[in-house]
């Protein structure tokens, strides 16, 4: 896929809140059953990336950060039909590379996509026995 094919835009007025929360809520592992509303006030808390293919989204992804010190990348997704073009590369790289998101320590939680963040640096955590975490009550 040509960069003149492939758009990607940190304009949140621009993303398919429908298209997000429906691959969300229904494709993903990591979000099977997250509401409109929560897929909502994440947009609106994160710096949102989404992908285009004449004028399409096609991929997405969010940061959360304080801009400061740490990042956490979420939500990462391309639709399926549009998988194996290079658009999760170029996505990661337009993430990487916003003015924004300099110097800060990054985090990130997958299953499956592990060789495709290693390609940007991406590494275990080196002292897992330091970090912990902690889920809402169901």
């Amino acid at each position: 896929m040509t960069s003149q094919e492939l758009e990607i835009s940190s304009d949140r007025d621009r993303l398919d809140v429908d298209l997000i929360h429906q691959f969300l809520s229904t494709s993903s592992y990591w979000a099977k059953g997250r509401t409109r509303e929560v897929v909502e006030r994440s947009i609106q808390s994160s710096i949102c990336f989404g992908a285009y293919v004449e004028g399409r989204q096609v991929a997405f992804a969010r940061v959360v950060t304080d801009r400061a010190v740490h990042a956490y990348l979420a939500d990462v997704f391309v639709v399926p039909e549009f998988r194996g073009r290079g658009i999760s590369k170029a996505l990661m790289r337009a993430i990487l590379d916003d003015p924004d998101l300099q110097g800060l320590k990054w985090l990130l939680g997958t299953a499956d996509a592990h060789g495709l963040y290693q390609q940007f640096g991406f590494v275990p955590l080196l002292e897992p026995e330091r970090w912990m975490q902690r889920f809402p009550e169901l």
